[in-house]
């Protein structure tokens, strides 16, 4: 049942993200009429970023304002980045930060192993532990951080991650990955709640924290 659900949930994602990329086509996009079939639907879609990267000054004004953050990521590059410096020097203290990354060390034909294949395919510079490197990267910042602020915990998960999720009590972010191209240059949406695709974003980010476990540091 939670998988038939679940894929009548995702078949109604895909189906807004058709309709609002059709939007965003033009040079102006109709914002105007985005709120309006939000509102008539339910979905609490606000707005669609044509890059992922476009997103960050809209994030960081809502980290700023929010009472709690999850964040389900596939690479985590955002962490280290300006967006969410204000969280990890103490100027931002939200309640609760919860923080979901992909396993390096998880053993056989993770996850991990089947995106890096991915990348490949489109960026030859991407060698078969460079995205792993990242992550671990990112883990081990994140895991510096939560030493000093017991409100930040840092997870780890070893599941198939078709999107990036960014959510706090207010909104979500939700970016879609592709396996022809970078994170960094999919489609973000904002969604907020509530709404349909905000409990979707909290959906998503519930079933990977459910499935993880305490992120183990690199050896």
């Amino acid at each position: 049942m939670t998988a038939f659900l679940f894929g009548i949930l995702s078949s109604l994602v895909a189906s807004a993200i058709i309709f609002v990329l059709g939007l965003v086509r033009g040079s102006r996009p109709l914002w105007w009429l985005v709120a309006v079939c939000s509102r008539l639907t339910g979905t609490g879609l606000a707005r669609v970023y044509r890059h992922q990267s476009s997103a960050e000054g809209d994030i960081a004004r809502n980290l700023g304002q929010a009472s709690w953050i999850k964040v389900l990521a596939g690479r985590g590059n955002v962490l280290t980045r300006e967006v969410f410096s204000p969280l990890w020097s103490g100027e931002l203290t939200p309640a609760s930060v919860q923080v979901l990354l992909p396993d390096t060390l998880a053993p056989g034909d993770s996850w991990l192993d089947r995106r890096s294949q991915d990348l490949r395919l489109f960026d030859p510079g991407f060698t078969p532990d460079l995205l792993k490197n990242q992550v671990r990267a990112n883990t081990d910042y994140i895991a510096q951080v939560s030493r000093s602020q017991p409100h930040v915990e840092l997870r780890s998960f070893n599941l198939p991650n078709t999107c990036r999720v960014i959510a706090t009590d207010q909104a979500a972010f939700l970016t879609f990955y592709s396996s022809s191209s970078h994170g960094r240059n999919s489609p973000c949406l904002y969604v907020r709640a509530p709404g349909l695709l905000y409990s979707i974003a909290l959906q998503q980010f519930g079933m990977a924290w459910t499935s993880s476990s305490s992120a183990r540091p690199t050896p």
